[in-house]
């Protein structure tokens, strides 16, 4: 298994039951490719460097995982078409491998 880092922007105005189960959503996508979440980390709510989508600020997610390279690309596909997530960033850490 390889070691990711996948960084989440998800929209502040959500409550927290709702953010909640978009990062469960995520862990759950991991997990059902037998791959392991090793850190959920929360950064909270931060101030953004440009206006996204009439945003200002967003709310971090920092996910450290493990999982087969061919669980990516189902990652990517339903991050992409979850409307609460703004952004993400998803690489790979060989320095954790």
């Amino acid at each position: 298994m390889k070691a990711y880092e996948l960084m989440l922007l998800i929209d502040p105005s959500l409550e927290e039951d709702a953010r909640a189960e978009v990062i469960g959503k995520v862990e759950g996508l991991i997990a059902a490719q037998q791959g392991t979440a090793d850190n959920v980390d929360s950064w909270g709510k931060r101030k953004l460097a440009f206006e996204i989508d009439k945003l200002t600020e967003g709310d971090y997610v920092v996910v450290d995982f493990h999982a087969e390279p061919d669980v990516i690309a189902e990652i990517d596909r339903v991050l992409r078409i979850t409307d609460p997530v703004i952004r993400f960033m998803l690489v790979r850490r060989e320095d954790r491998d």
